[in-house]
């Protein structure tokens, strides 16, 4: 069953960590509103067939009275989805995929050292771990001249928008179904794309079909495939598994861009990442003895 659980989480981590090629090629023709209107709203689909596969299990569980409807939960959490994957997808016009996906995983030392702020207590890898991956952040987007590219600066606005997210899902996930949860905060991610998207961008019908398979693989792949994926696999694996398996995004990110992308990363650059990882893995690193 922890095989499983582990495979099943991996297997998110590399939808997730894939995704990050799928979104800077589809926005050869898009803006990138137009793009993360079009994929998340063919993520609401995926999810709405999620919804469906489980209705009988939930409608159970519900009527047990675990847990209560989540739409509304998942409209806080989408606001928050919204400002996070804005600010990833803008900035993945003048960055890697690669270096988009480990800024992004900083998310994962992000949430213990916010949950401070609301109480709960933080542990020394925590810190060790913070200081690891903002050492390994200036080797990978900071220039020998001290200067950070715009789009990496984006991508740590969106680091910290993502982990409030997390931390807003978390608050909810255990009152709330997760499903609709999840289903609800796509949809809204997808109409205030939309939005955006029609104030500022000029959107063309040709360019969405041509852009149809990067957006369909973020939007299925990445929402409902990958989701589901991550719900199942921690039904099975322990939480500090589940974190370091999640944190394999970065790798799959970084992997893709070079394969598919021919993204070449200096030196200086694998250094930071390699820095970025251990400070990763510092975080969970009490969890991990457990």
């Amino acid at each position: 069953m922890k095989l499983r659980g582990a495979l099943m989480l991996l297997g998110a981590s590399f939808f997730w960590g894939t995704t990050f090629v799928a979104q800077m090629s589809g926005m050869d023709g898009l803006g990138p509103f137009t793009y993360a209107a079009a994929r998340y709203f063919i993520g609401f689909l995926a999810m709405l067939g999620v919804m469906y596969l489980t209705h009988a299990e939930r409608l159970r569980e519900r009527r047990a009275g675990k847990y209560g409807r989540g739409f509304l939960a998942g409209i806080v959490c989408g606001i928050f989805l919204f400002v996070a994957s804005s600010f990833q997808q803008v900035a993945m016009l003048y960055t890697t995929a690669g270096k988009a996906a480990f800024i992004t995983c900083l998310y994962i030392i992000f949430v213990p050292l916010v949950s401070v702020l609301i109480g709960k207590k933080i542990r020394t890898e925590n810190w060790v771990g913070a200081f690891l991956a903002i050492i390994g952040l200036y080797f990978l987007a900071i220039s020998e001249e001290f200067t950070i590219n715009f789009g990496d600066f984006l991508l740590l606005i969106g680091a910290v928008f993502w982990t409030l997210q997390i931390l807003t899902v978390d608050k909810f996930a255990k009152k709330v179904d997760t499903i609709d949860l999840s289903t609800s905060q796509v949809f809204v991610t997808a109409m205030l794309s939309f939005i955006v998207m029609m104030i500022f961008e000029n959107p063309s019908w040709d360019a969405i079909f041509h852009a149809a398979f990067p957006i369909f693989y973020g939007g299925v792949m990445s929402s409902g495939v990958a989701f589901t994926l991550q719900i199942y696999g921690q039904k099975y694996a322990e939480p500090s598994t589940a974190a370091i398996l999640m944190s394999f995004e970065a790798i799959f990110g970084a992997l893709s861009g070079w394969l598919l992308l021919g993204e070449v990363m200096s030196g200086r650059e694998i250094f930071g990442c390699v820095l970025m990882l251990a400070g990763i893995f510092a975080t969970q690193w009490s969890k991990i003895r457990e």
